[in-house]
């Protein structure tokens, strides 16, 4: 017989074998053993958590030979070939390489019309229902709203969002949850000994662990580590055939993290990046073993294996649950980005390093430069007064000049680009290598090309993400002036191009230039302003 793979082999063939969805079981027998049957349930959830084996099953019960029954006979010939899909009655469509409007016509309008020749329903199982076209929802939503009494829709999906609510509206919604731990232990041991094959309790635990809560990706998962395992499955080979990191070593680049040594952090990547692991798996192996740690952290859960509990308790002290809750969100955000990283190794390094020795965190704005008092305008200093200058005959003190207003510079440059980096991270890549300056409660950002000016400049979101990432850093009464930078002139010679001015700024500016309230009409401005000043406006 040709080789059929586990998760092929193993699917549930009756309700009291499907894991998990107990939920659902109880009240899909409910309503056959009360004689309540819709004519169309939708089925939702995670993949490989049972839709489309629920639906075969579902199947099974309406169709049985002795049915409607909760609990089918597996023996019956109908049962048989609908375990087989071999059964006439039965029809499976894949929607998502069937999803045209003249494959629902052809396959469930049409055939809609013919009574069954073999069972007493005739079901039709959709499966990625949410592929369909828009077309093909609209010839098929007068059948599923108003079906002959022989046919019965079981739609599966994945993406419950995408169905469009006029569907969703005429079936019985059905929600398929993730596996637990436990059951998918349970699972694996079954299948392994079945299979004949035996595995160490924390290899078990970590295939599970990666299956993220699907019965076919562990049973997938299975198959790959027993195509090489040598004997007993040990975590060691799950590791080198998931391309996963121990723990062991994982532990201690998050200790080396959270000591700050930065030598360590480079040696214990060397020697991960040796055994050929991805950088992205890196990522993914801290990323796991921090959610463990967490969990150790707060005590919540406790597996089956009591030497990897204590492993978890050990680094949950080392590490503190205050630094592992920060260093999840980095290294998530760190995931995401990777994958368009060129140098990826390179990369993980430096950022490793980065977020080891703190430089995520931004400094205080008081802490790189005073502010003045917030009153709109700095505060004139007075000069120190000079020395007494005496004269033979005449002794004269000269008084106090003050000087002119100082300038309030806080050049927290590289904050304002962080803060901005998390704002939008492309307008971030247009001002990155920008030229600042900080003078009068003013930022003067020198753009470097003119096409990145012009993209700035003609969209005010950007300009008002700049503007509020400056004051959160610096404070509210700055702003913020964009200028072309040149490549080969001064700085004075650049455009300048002033940001937007409104509020309460606006209207001390209409007071300087007209002498009169913002209000007042145009002849009373011009009365109010001295007849011998020139206004000129730019």
């Amino acid at each position: 017989m040709p080789y059929v793979s586990l998760y092929r082999k193993y699917r549930s063939q009756s309700f009291a074998d499907l894991l998990g969805q107990d939920h659902v079981v109880r009240t899909l027998q409910n309503a056959i053993s009360s004689g309540r049957i819709a004519h169309s349930y939708l089925f939702t959830g995670p993949r490989g958590t049972g839709k489309t084996s629920t639906a075969r099953l579902l199947a099974k019960a309406l169709c049985c030979e002795n049915g409607p029954s909760p609990e089918p006979d597996e023996s019956s010939p109908i049962c048989l070939s609908i375990a087989a899909g071999t059964c006439i009655d039965v029809v499976e469509m894949d929607a998502a390489s069937e999803s045209g409007v003249d494959a629902i016509r052809e396959k469930i309008i049409e055939a809609a019309e013919y009574q069954p020749m073999l069972c007493r329903y005739k079901v039709f199982i959709i499966d990625e229902d949410h592929d369909l076209s828009g077309k093909a929802f609209d010839a098929l939503l007068k059948t599923v709203e108003e079906p002959p009494d022989h046919i019965i829709f079981i739609l599966a999906t994945t993406e419950y969002h995408k169905v469009p609510p006029t569907i969703r509206s005429r079936c019985q919604r059905f929600e398929f949850h993730r596996a637990s731990m436990a059951d998918l232990v349970a699972r694996i041991e079954y299948v392994l000994k079945s299979e004949g094959f035996e595995a160490e309790p924390a290899a078990v635990t970590a295939v599970a662990r990666m299956a993220d809560g699907g019965f076919r990706d562990a049973l997938t998962l299975v198959e790959q580590v027993m195509l090489t395992a040598d004997g007993k499955l040990t975590l060691a080979h799950v590791y080198d055939q998931l391309g996963l990191v121990s723990d062991e070593a994982i532990d201690a680049l998050l200790l080396a993290m959270k000591q700050k040594e930065v030598a360590k952090i480079m040696e214990h990547l060397d020697a991960i990046a040796h055994l050929g692991r991805d950088p992205r798996a890196i990522v993914e192996s801290m990323l796991l073993r921090l959610a463990d740690v967490t969990r150790a952290a707060y005590e919540v859960g406790q597996s089956r294996d009591a030497t990897r509990d204590a492993s978890l308790h050990e680094a949950a002290t080392q590490l503190g649950a205050d630094f592992a809750l920060e260093l999840r969100a980095m290294l998530s955000e760190a995931h995401k980005v990777i994958r368009d990283i060129t140098l990826p190794r390179l990369w993980l390094e430096s950022e490793l390093i980065r977020i080891a020795i703190g430089t995520h965190k931004k400094p205080s704005v008081a802490a790189t430069a005073p502010l003045a008092p917030r009153s709109g305008r700095p505060t004139p200093q007075p000069e120190a007064a000079p020395p007494l200058k005496r004269e033979p005959a005449v002794e004269i003190q000269e008084t106090a000049k003050p000087a002119a207003p100082a300038s309030v510079v806080a050049d927290p440059w590289t904050n304002i680009l962080d803060e901005l980096r998390l704002r939008s991270k492309t307008l971030w890549g247009k001002i990155c290598e920008s030229s600042s300056e900080s003078k009068e409660f003013k930022v003067r950002i020198g753009i470097r090309t003119q096409s990145e000016f012009e993209w700035i400049s003609e969209r005010p979101k950007a300009l008002d993400a700049i503007r509020e990432a400056v004051r959160s850093v610096n404070g509210p009464e700055w702003d913020v002036e964009l200028f072309l930078a040149k490549a080969n002139g001064p700085r004075g010679d650049s455009a300048a191009v002033e940001l937007p001015v409104e509020g309460n700024r606006l209207e001390q500016l209409v007071k300087e230039v007209f002498g009169a309230e913002p209000n007042a009409s145009p002849d009373d401005a011009a009365a109010g302003a001295p007849k011998s000043q020139n206004v000129d406006l730019v």
